[in-house]
């Protein structure tokens, strides 16, 4: 059981600043409800500029946290784009696997790169919400189907099983403090969907954000990003692969088809599409590009015997459930449902 969570800013320092105050503190007193003492690491809350300009800080913080034996979960802020700066501060002097501890960690997005740290030394985490995006939700409460997956992983410190959400929601645009208790426009979904290959597969999965994994290799959004990966060994050998369930879900930015297929063939390029056992693939926001995207993932893998799900409710599309990384995942499409081994 969950009792004390820590909140950090491993990307972006947006809960710091004056424009959200509204939406923290409907999330504190939300993780308050559910009989959680909060704590914000030191320099989570110094704001956008003091965060982006400090990655040594914010690596700071997540060692503190990890190796605090009073915390039981570390919930990321939100997302961003350039947590690849803690490497250095995390691998120079195996900082990172010095402190790694059996508690939770939760986060998506940017926190991709931190899930792939935290796996290279060896720690399980959990993939799929945060804190700014989830449980601070301008609604009168958070999301049913995301709340359900949070209230099970406060309460039991795991995930046992995930089901598709029967609706999924529009991006909200305006986060303003006059929104407060607006509800989301919602439309029917239509559950997990086999692209191709065997509807059962079994592995543990590993992944995130395909804009994120992308940046492992590209450089046009931070020219340095790829060459510290490579010097960190921040993408697992092909060896790690081996076995490994593949999940992909696209970010905010609604990655246009041609940089989707860079992105999937860069993938492909380092060879895990023949090795892994299958792969999943997070709904897009606002269902942007889905066709195109599915295309895309069938032409450029070119692996027909290699399993596709679409439409898992994780990411940026909302609801958002919560995967474990780490344990084996039973994926059967037959009964819509992906269970985890305890």
């Amino acid at each position: 059981m969950i009792k004390n969570i820590a909140i950090v800013s491993l990307s972006s320092g947006t809960i710091g600043e004056d424009f959200v105050k509204h939406e923290v503190d409907i999330g504190i007193k939300r993780l308050n409800d559910f009989g959680l003492t909060v704590q914000f690491m030191p320099h989570a809350l110094e704001g956008i500029e003091y965060v982006k300009n400090h990655p040594e800080k914010r690596a700071a913080d997540l060692l503190q946290a990890l190796s605090n034996p009073e915390i039981d979960m570390i919930l990321c802020a939100i997302g961003g784009d350039d947590t690849y700066r803690l490497l250095p501060f995390l691998f120079e002097h195996n900082e990172l696997a010095d402190a790694v501890s059996d508690k939770v960690f939760l986060g998506f997005s940017d926190t991709t790169v931190n899930h792939f740290m935290l796996h290279k030394v060896g720690m399980k985490t959990f993939y799929g919400q945060s804190f700014l995006a989830d449980v601070c939700e301008l609604d009168k409460d958070m999301l049913p189907y995301t709340k359900k997956y949070f209230e099970e992983l406060v309460s039991t410190g795991t995930i046992k099983e995930v089901r598709p959400s029967e609706i999924w929601y529009e991006e909200r645009t305006d986060f303003g403090i006059d929104r407060v208790g607006t509800p989301l426009k919602y439309h029917p979904d239509y559950g997990f969907e086999l692209l191709q290959g065997n509807s059962v597969f079994s592995g543990e999965i590993l992944g995130g954000c395909i804009d994120s994994i992308y940046d492992f290799f590209n450089g046009d959004r931070y020219v340095d990003m790829p060459l510290f990966c490579k010097k960190y060994k921040l993408f697992p050998e092909i060896a790690d692969w081996v076995g490994k369930i593949l999940l992909l879900e696209s970010s905010e930015e609604k990655m246009s088809p041609e940089k989707y297929r860079k992105a999937v063939l860069a993938l492909k390029e380092t060879g895990i599409f023949d090795v892994i056992s299958g792969i999943l693939i997070g709904k897009p926001m606002d269902e942007t590009y889905v066709q195109e995207y599915k295309q895309i993932l069938v032409d450029a893998i070119d692996h027909p015997n290699l399993p596709i799900v679409c439409n898992i409710n994780i990411g940026h599309a909302q609801p958002r459930c919560i995967i474990p990384f780490g344990v084996v995942a039973t994926v059967d499409i037959d009964n819509q449902v992906i269970r985890f081994a305890n």
